[in-house]
C-alpha cells in the first residue's frame, strides 16, 4: 500500500498554486474580460414553457441608445442546424419549449443598453397546453414533446462522467414521451422475491436540484475579422468539446474554433457549453467580440441542474441477511431534451449489494423543462438516496446492526455492477470497516431526539486518454503543459507530481494550462478522471525528462547514465561529489550544445484502459425537533476510498465540498414547478441552500485502498463524497423521530407531516 513516507512531496498538504490569486481577487474570471470594440448581449427568454411564437417586434428595443443588434434565430449562422440539446437551442425558431428558451438575443454597446433592449422587445406568444410533470407526460393520451422524433445530431455530454457501460434502450417502442428505456436484469426476480423472507417496497422521490456555482454562465466570444476564425473565452469544464460543438453550429472547421478557457467560479457538472454557441453565433454575426454573463435568474431558468427523479423500489431479503432480489423502476425528468442517466442509476442501485436477482427499468422522460444535465456524480445522490434507505429498512426488519448487514453483503473486486458487469478495483468493503473500527461509531449512543445514521455510496468514475509536455529552462524552472481545465485545484496535484519524480521544490514547478491550440489534448474535467488520467500523462513526460538531463550530464562527465543521480535539482556522478551539475546549467548546455540531444523537453501521454470508482461510507449524528421537525447536523464523518491522496489538502477539500452539497441535497434544496412550467424558485431568495454555519463539524478519514492503474494508486475523488450524504442523513432523521421520509429534500414541514404519521 502507498503511502506519504515514500515520496518527499507527494502525499504531503500543499497550497494551491493560484490561492493568492482568488483569494485577493486578482483571478480573472471570463466576467472580467473586456476585449477592445466588445458588445454585452443580454437574451430574452421565454416566459412559457410551450408556446407558439406569433411575431416579435423589434423596433423600441432598436430605437433604445447603445443598442447595435436585436437578433432572432434566422439572424444567426446556427438557423439551419439541428436543435435536439441545451447547447444547441441557441435561439427559438417558431416554438418555445421549456420557460427559459431564448428566443431574442440584444447586442448593445453596455449591459445597461442591453438590459433595456431586451425588455423593450415585444413578442407575441400563443400557449400551448404544457406537460410539466413525468405523470402528465407518459400518461396514454399525452401530446408528444416531439412529435416527428429527436433529431440526432450533436455531443454526448454523458459519456463524460462515467466509464462504463450505461445501457441502451431496450429496443422499438411506439412513439411516447419516453425518450429512452433502459433494462437491467439477471435472475429470476418474481420467483425470488416469492421466496424471500422479507419484501420491503418504497416510493422514493428527489427533486431538480441546482449546482449552486457562484459564477453564472458566462462567455466571450470574439470573431477574427479575415481568417474565418473565432475565439471563444469561457468558463468550461470541458475546451475541446465547447470547441466542437461550436465549429458544428458555426459550419466551420475545429480548427477555426480557438477555446480559451478562464479561471472558473465552480460548475460541478454544469458549465460544458450552454452558452458558447450562442455567444459565437452572435459574434459572428455582427462580427465583433460578444460577452454574455447570465444573471443569477436567468442561470436558473436556461441552465442544465439535475433531474428530479422518481424510484420505485422493492428489496427483498432472507432471515439470515442475505439479499434476494433488488427490483427497481427509476423515471427520471430529463426536461425538454434528454441527458441519458438511466444506465449509471441502475448500475447503482443494482451494483452496491451483492444479489443474484436483479431487475432494473430506467425511463427517461421528456417534460416542458429545461434539459437535464450533471450535478456532481449524477444520478448517484438519487439512486443511493433509495438503495441505502431500504437497506436501513431492512436492517431494522432483520433486527440487524446497519453495519453489519452492509458488510455481509457489499460488492467487491469483481461483483456485479446493476448492469451485469464485474466491478473493477473497489474499497466498498474496506471503508465500511474503517467505520466500524471508528471511535464514533463504537461509542454511539442514542439520546432523545437525537441520533446517529450511516450510509454507503459510490461513484464509477472515469478516465480518458491525455497528453502532456514538459520542458526545463535554463534558469532550473520546469514547465509543465496541459490541456486539462482545472475546477478543483487539480493543477496544484500536478505539479507535485513532476516535483517527485524531477526531485525538485514544487515552487521550481510553472504549470501551463493550454487552450484548444495550444495545450494538448485532455478530456473534460468531469467524472472524477482529471487526476486520474492527466497525471499519468504529466508523469510520463517528466520521467522523459529526468532521463535526458542524466544522459546529457552523463555526457558531459564521460560516466555511465547508471552511475547518475537527480537529487534536490542537481545531476550528480554516484559517489563523485564534485561531478555535479544543477538541472538549469544541463539545460542551457544542451540548449548551446551543437550536435547533442538539443534543449530538454518530453512529452507524455497515457490511455488507461480501466478506471477506479470510488466508494465512501458516511455517519451523521442529527437533531431532530420534536415540534417542528427541524432537522440539525451535529457531527459528520465522511470516510473515503481515494487510492492515494497526491495532496491530502486538497483531497479534504474536496470531500468537505461534496458533504456540504450532499447535505444540500438532503436538508434544503428544490427547484419547484407549477402545472404551468414556472419556476418559483428562480433566485436565491426562494431556493435554499445551506450556509457556512449550518454545516457540522466533518471529520474526513481517507482509505488508502491503491488503484492498480491510478498513478501513484490515485483514484478520482471529486464526485464519491455526495453520493452518500441524503441518505445518511435520512437514516438519521428515520433513528431520531422514528419517521422515514421518502421524499427529498427533508424539511421540516415533510419530516413533521411524516412523524405525525408514523
Amino acid at each position: 500500500m502507498t503511502t506519504s513516507s515514500e515520496y518527499r512531496t507527494l502525499g504531503k498538504r500543499h497550497k494551491i498554486i493560484d490561492g493568492s490569486e482568488k483569494i485577493t481577487g486578482t483571478a480573472q474570471y471570463t466576467g472580467d474580460l473586456n476585449l477592445p470594440g466588445m458588445l454585452h448581449a443580454r437574451p430574452v427568454l421565454s416566459p412559457y414553457a410551450h408556446a407558439n411564437i406569433k411575431s416579435i417586434d423589434r423596433t423600441a428595443a432598436m430605437a433604445v441608445p447603445g443598442v447595435v443588434a436585436v437578433l432572432i434565430a434566422a439572424d444567426l449562422p446556427t438557423r439551419d442546424r439541428v436543435v435536439n440539446s441545451r447547447s444547441s437551442a441557441v435561439l427559438a425558431h417558431d416554438k418555445v419549449l421549456f420557460r427559459g428558451h431564448p428566443v431574442v438575443v440584444v447586442v448593445a454597446e453596455t449591459e445597461t443598453a442591453a438590459k433595456d433592449g431586451a425588455d423593450a422587445v415585444i413578442v407575441d406568444y400563443e400557449p400551448l397546453p404544457v406537460l410539466s410533470n413525468m405523470a402528465d407526460a407518459i400518461a396514454t393520451n399525452a401530446a408528444l414533446i416531439w412529435p416527428n422524433g429527436l433529431p440526432k445530431d450533436g455531443l454526448d455530454l454523458t459519456a463524460a462522467h462515467a466509464a462504463v457501460d450505461k445501457g441502451s434502450d431496450s429496443g422499438h417502442r411506439a412513439p411516447s414521451n419516453i425518450h429512452e428505456e433502459t433494462k437491467f436484469g439477471r435472475g429470476n426476480v418474481d420467483k425470488a422475491i416469492a421466496g424471500a423472507d422479507i419484501v420491503l417496497k418504497h416510493h422514493y422521490t428527489t427533486p431538480m436540484v441546482h449546482q449552486g456555482y457562484l459564477e453564472p454562465h458566462a462567455v466571450v466570444a470574439e470573431p477574427h475579422p479575415f481568417r474565418g476564425e473565432i475565439t471563444v473565452y469561457t468558463s468550461t469544464q470541458g475546451q475541446f468539446g465547447v470547441r466542437d460543438e461550436v465549429a458544428r453550429l458555426l459550419g466551420i472547421p475545429k480548427s477555426k474554433v480557438r477555446v480559451i478557457p478562464m479561471v472558473i467560479g465552480g460548475a460541478f457538472g454544469a458549465k460544458y457549453g450552454i452558452l458558447d454557441p450562442l455567444a459565437a453565433a452572435v459574434a459572428w454575426a455582427v462580427r465583433r467580440p460578444v460577452k454574455i454573463v447570465l444573471t443569477r435568474s436567468e442561470d436558473f431558468l436556461t441552465t442544465t441542474p439535475s433531474p428530479a427523479m422518481e424510484i420505485d423500489l422493492t428489496v427483498a431479503a432472507y432471515n439470515d441477511g442475505r439479499i434476494a432480489a433488488i427490483d427497481a423502476v427509476a423515471t427520471i425528468d430529463n426536461g425538454v431534451f434528454p441527458f441519458t442517466i438511466g444506465g449509471i442509476v441502475g448500475i447503482l442501485i443494482g451494483g452496491y449489494y451483492k444479489c443474484d436477482n436483479v431487475r432494473i427499468v430506467c425511463r427517461e422522460v421528456l417534460t416542458h423543462k429545461l434539459q437535464g444535465g450533471a450535478y456532481r456524480a449524477p444520478g448517484a445522490p438519487s439512486a443511493t438516496f433509495a438503495i441505502e434507505s431500504s437497506m436501513d429498512e431492512l436492517a431494522r426488519a432483520l433486527g440487524r446492526d446497519p453495519l453489519e448487514l452492509r458488510l455481509q453483503n457489499c460488492v467487491e473486486t469483481g461483483d456485479l455492477m446493476g448492469n451485469g458487469d464485474p466491478w473493477p478495483s473497489i474499497g466498498m468493503r474496506q471503508c465500511l470497516e474503517t467505520l466500524q473500527n471508528h471511535p464514533w461509531w463504537q461509542n454511539r449512543t442514542q439520546e432523545p431526539n437525537t441520533a446517529w445514521g450511516m450510509a454507503a455510496g459510490g461513484w464509477l468514475c472515469g478516465m480518458s486518454p491525455a497528453a502532456s509536455v514538459c520542458a526545463v529552462d535554463s534558469d532550473g524552472a520546469v514547465r509543465i503543459h496541459v490541456g486539462s481545465v482545472d475546477i478543483s485545484g487539480v493543477n496544484s496535484s500536478l505539479v507535485l507530481v513532476a516535483a517527485e519524480i524531477l526531485d525538485i521544490s514544487p515552487d521550481r514547478i510553472q504549470l501551463i494550462q493550454g487552450d484548444t491550440r495550444t495545450g494538448p489534448r485532455a478530456g473534460p474535467s468531469g467524472g472524477s478522471q482529471t487526476t486520474y488520467s492527466v497525471s499519468g500523462a504529466v508523469a510520463a513526460a517528466a520521467r522523459v525528462v529526468r532521463q535526458k538531463l542524466i544522459d546529457v550530464a552523463a555526457e558531459q562527465f564521460e560516466a555511465n547514465p547508471a552511475d547518475l543521480e537527480l537529487r534536490d535539482g542537481v545531476v550528480s556522478v554516484k559517489g563523485f561529489p564534485d561531478k555535479a551539475m544543477e538541472i538549469g546549467a544541463i539545460a542551457e548546455l544542451a540548449e548551446n550544445k551543437a550536435g547533442g540531444s538539443g534543449p530538454i523537453m518530453g512529452e507524455g501521454t497515457t490511455a488507461i484502459s480501466e478506471n477506479a470508482p470510488g466508494f465512501v461510507t458516511h455517519l451523521v449524528k442529527v437533531h431532530v425537533d420534536p415540534d417542528t421537525g427541524h432537522v440539525t447536523p451535529l457531527k459528520y464523518l465522511a470516510i473515503q476510498d481515494v487510492g492515494f491522496a497526491l495532496n491530502p489538502l486538497l483531497v479534504e477539500g474536496q470531500i468537505h465540498g461534496g458533504v456540504a452539497q450532499g447535505l444540500g441535497w438532503a436538508l434544503h434544496e428544490a427547484m419547484v414547478y407549477d402545472d404551468y412550467g414556472q419556476l418559483l424558485t428562480a433566485s436565491f431568495m426562494d431556493y435554499s441552500i445551506p450556509s457556512g454555519e449550518a454545516l457540522p463539524d466533518i471529520e474526513v478519514v481517507m482509505v488508502n485502498n491503491k488503484a492498480p492503474f491510478g498513478p501513484f494508486g490515485a483514484r478520482g475523488i471529486g464526485e464519491p463524497p455526495i453520493t452518500a450524504g441524503a441518505a445518511a442523513i435520512a437514516n438519521a432523521v428515520r433513528a431520531a423521530s422514528g419517521a422515514r421520509v421518502l421524499d427529498l429534500p427533508l424539511r421540516d414541514e415533510r419530516v413533521w407531516k411524516a412523524m405525525q404519521q408514523d
